[in-house]
């Protein structure tokens, strides 16, 4: 699938060459004058779905600037890497701009090769995020199909108690436990106890209390 990159410059001119030579590498490009035009039209969910996509904002601009457009983003929960470019002399307000949530930044003037290089490597971060979504996603759709009782065994798990000890916390016998460790590692397709560990704490599940 496409991957997609906005660009966000005031410069036409800037804004036409990027999109040229991005798309002649293969990229769906989307062009925007300001950062207020490029929130206006950018989906409420994110990146396209399904979609690898990237930024490249200009941080001066005129109105909303790319540091102000970052701090927007990030309020709104929006996951999507932004390379800054920046013009001679302003590191230290690039630096600014990675902290607030840029992945990295790119001095004018710049090579092709160099533009590209960012790009590429934004898009791949995109991509990696697209999967530990999905990946996170689908371990919570399993989650919710566990019983009470099984997220409660779980819950135990997480925090390393054994089977006796669970049983006692949930009053239930040693032999119900093994029965819900069964069922939840096939629920939630788990080949090991410590990956079915991992799994939910990475949906953030914990013991209760």
């Amino acid at each position: 699938m496409t991957e997609t990159v906005f660009v966000i410059d005031d410069d036409e001119a800037v804004r036409e060459s990027l999109q040229a030579l991005l798309e002649t590498r293969g990229y769906a490009v989307t062009a925007h004058a300001s950062a207020e035009d490029f929130l206006a039209t950018y989906g409420p969910n994110g990146r396209p779905h399904g979609r690898a996509a990237c930024a490249l904002v200009d941080l001066r601009m005129p109105g909303m600037d790319g540091l102000a457009l970052l701090d927007r983003l990030a309020r709104d929960n929006v996951n999507l890497p932004v390379v800054v470019v920046t013009g001679h002399g302003d590191v230290p307000l690039a630096v600014k701009a990675m902290k607030a949530g840029a992945v990295d930044f790119i001095e004018k003037p710049y090579s092709n090769d160099a533009i590209l290089g960012v790009v590429r490597q934004a898009i791949e971060r995109s991509r990696r995020e697209e999967v530990d979504e999905a990946a996170l996603a689908e371990t919570s759709t399993r989650l919710a199909a566990l019983t009470p009782r099984e997220r409660d065994v779980l819950e135990q798990l997480v925090v390393g108690r054994p089977n006796k000890i669970i049983a006692h916390e949930l009053q239930i016998s040693p032999r119900t436990v093994e029965i819900h460790r069964a069922n939840l590692m096939k629920k939630m397709q788990a080949d090991s106890l410590s990956h079915l560990v991992r799994m939910a704490l990475s949906a953030g599940l914990g013991p209760k209390g």
